[in-house]
């Protein structure tokens, strides 16, 4: 005989009792979850429903903080060529009732400088400065300084 079959018969005794109390302690395991089960069943119950809302309690708050409308910002870099000289549109800033100084403002902002640089080159406060901004941002119907520059290249109010 082979080994194998020799093996089995020697320990044919102590496998058979080692399937029987394995056998055993799953049955036992299996009436104390069913115990378990029917001896706490509310709770499940009440537990599962627990998660169930919260699950859709945060998905309700997600849904409704989430924005409406969504704003989608593109800026573009606008390349004038121009072969003539610059002129300046006139009838343009009297109907936009744009002021000396806003042009100056413009011309500063065109040129990349920030608003201390423009109250230091014409000696006016940051306030001011801001204000004139403000202004310009209103009356050329923009939001941003590069949108303003953009703009008022466009409509020939600054080279």
């Amino acid at each position: 005989m082979t080994d194998y079959k020799q093996g089995w018969r020697r320990y044919k005794a102590t496998i058979l009792y080692s399937i029987g109390l394995a056998f055993l302690l799953f049955l036992l395991r299996w009436l104390e979850l069913r115990f378990i089960l029917f001896d706490h069943l509310f709770e499940i119950y009440i537990g599962f429903i627990a998660v169930i809302f919260t699950a859709l309690g945060i998905w309700l708050a997600l849904k409704l903080s989430k924005p409406k409308i969504e704003t989608v910002v593109v800026e573009k870099e606008v390349y004038v060529n121009r072969n003539e000289p610059f002129v300046l549109d006139r009838s343009l800033v009297s109907q936009l009732e744009l002021g000396k100084r806003e042009l100056e403002i413009l011309n500063l902002m065109a040129r990349g400088h920030s608003n201390q640089e423009i109250a230091a080159k014409l000696f006016i406060s940051l306030s001011t400065v801001k204000t004139h901004i403000q202004s310009l941002f209103e009356k050329l119907e923009v939001k941003r300084r590069t949108q303003a520059v953009e703009k008022a290249k466009r409509l020939n109010l600054i080279p």
